[in-house]
């Protein structure tokens, strides 16, 4: 992806329909999940993001043959003949540590990097390593990396995890696909993406009940064999973060290729801000108009509100008449963008995981920096409804998630335009 600036000239109103690509969070899975089984699968609808294309590179390295095209890749995992995820790709994407279930499930052990990607929290692996040693995997983490084996094989075993961890949930789904036995996750994740991968994983021969459930069963199978080809689900948090914006700019806009059932929760938060919105089976059309109202908001896994819209629903809270508060129950850093978005004049005060936001009349634009993906797009969308001109650096997270933001917003009459390192200028500084 190019390097850059977004720069955003706010006040425009903003109208039309937008279509979401795949969700990130689900065909990054996906394509770790293709490595359980030798032979070429086709995942269609994956968005054209740079976590993806790393995720290519990760596959690579074990060995596979991965081919973009299209809004689709091509992976051929026969040739994979190493184990062996490296620093210098996992550590650039957190979502890297989705290969180890299906190394241990394919070959009996792994050897990973431990995983990088956005400053939003610790988020440990404590669940993932103690949900697969239950299935008899054994670690030797040294030196920044995890070695796993299984010295009696795989065995189908009971799960309880601390927390409903959607990256515990997959690996742990991922591994036990080929262990003997029955194996049951309780307090799984509850995510759409986790029903999306159970739902590729019974593709390749997997026997998987419970998906989208707080119990998913599992029970271990002596083959899979590769899916000829997948839809990815659409993007929920891009279909939210578009929402969010024809909030800001007036709308009507309409979202499309997402199911309105996995943003509930968000779409009922937007309801209690003001806005109006009609719901059809694959769109959603919002528009709003007049004083955004306070509300308050509490991230949690799903079916809860999601902390990658936190950020996003938080510029409608800095511009709402009256105090809102955001409890944020995931990620103990997740509020790094609310330093950023005071700087073009919202008035918020962090106490711990709490963000007490006292709505002002207008922002101004000025120069911010992406903190992570999500506070990126949130920084781009308080831009579109600023004072003057907002240039937003560190574009390289948005880039991470969404495709073609800029463009998509422009679509809708946006004054936005991504200008390239080599063209920065004073103007845009």
């Amino acid at each position: 992806m190019p390097e850059g600036l977004i720069v955003v000239n706010g006040g425009a109103p903003l109208a039309g329909t937008v279509s979401v690509a795949g969700a990130k969070n689900s065909v990054l899975k996906l394509m770790a999940a293709s490595l359980l089984a030798p032979g070429v699968t086709t995942i269609r609808n994956v968005p054209i993001i740079s976590d993806v294309t790393l995720m290519g590179e990760v596959l690579e390295n074990l060995g596979a043959k991965v081919a973009f095209g299209n809004h689709e890749v091509t992976i051929d995992t026969a040739p994979v003949d190493s184990v062996e995820a490296p620093w210098e790709l996992v550590a650039r994407m957190r979502a890297s540590i989705a290969v180890l279930g299906p190394l241990v499930g394919r070959f009996g052990r792994a050897h990973v990097a431990m995983p990088g990607g956005c400053q939003i929290g610790s988020r440990k692996l404590d669940m993932h390593i103690l949900g697969l040693e239950a299935l008899g995997v054994a670690f030797d983490i040294s030196h920044g990396f995890i070695d796993a084996s299984i010295p009696q094989g795989l065995k189908g075993a009971p799960v309880i995890l601390d927390f409903p961890s959607v990256g515990a949930t997959e690996n742990l789904m991922m591994a036990a696909v080929r262990a003997c036995g029955i194996t049951t996750i309780d307090n799984a994740a509850r995510e759409p993406e986790i029903v999306d991968l159970a739902g590729y994983l019974v593709q390749m021969g997997a026997r998987i009940t419970g998906a989208g459930t707080p119990t998913i069963e599992i029970e271990g199978v002596d083959e899979l064999l590769p899916v000829a080809e997948h839809r990815t689900i659409g993007d929920r948090i891009e279909a939210g973060t578009f929402l969010v914006a024809g909030v800001l700019g007036g709308g009507p806009l309409t979202v499309e290729g997402v199911r309105p059932a996995q943003l509930e929760m968000a779409l009922s938060k937007l309801k209690a801000m003001g806005a109006e919105l009609t719901v059809a089976a694959d769109r959603i059309t919002v528009s709003h108009d007049g004083a955004l109202r306070p509300t308050d908001i509490q991230t949690l896994p799903h079916p809860g509100f999601p902390t990658d819209l936190q950020a996003q629903f938080m510029v409608l809270d800095a511009l709402a008449d009256g105090r809102s508060v955001i409890t944020e129950n995931v990620f103990e850093n997740r509020f790094m963008f609310a330093d950023e978005i005071a700087r073009m004049g919202a008035d918020i005060r962090i106490e711990g995981h709490f963000a007490f936001i006292d709505g002002v009349r207008q922002l101004s634009g000025a120069p911010v920096r992406s903190p992570d993906l999500r506070g990126g797009a949130a920084l781009v969308l308080a831009g579109l409804v600023a004072d003057g001109q907002t240039v937003v650096a560190g574009i390289e997270h948005i880039d991470r998630g969404y495709e073609h933001f800029e463009r998509k917003l422009a679509s809708c009459g946006a004054r936005i335009e991504r200008v390239p390192a080599e063209k920065v200028t004073k103007r845009h500084v």
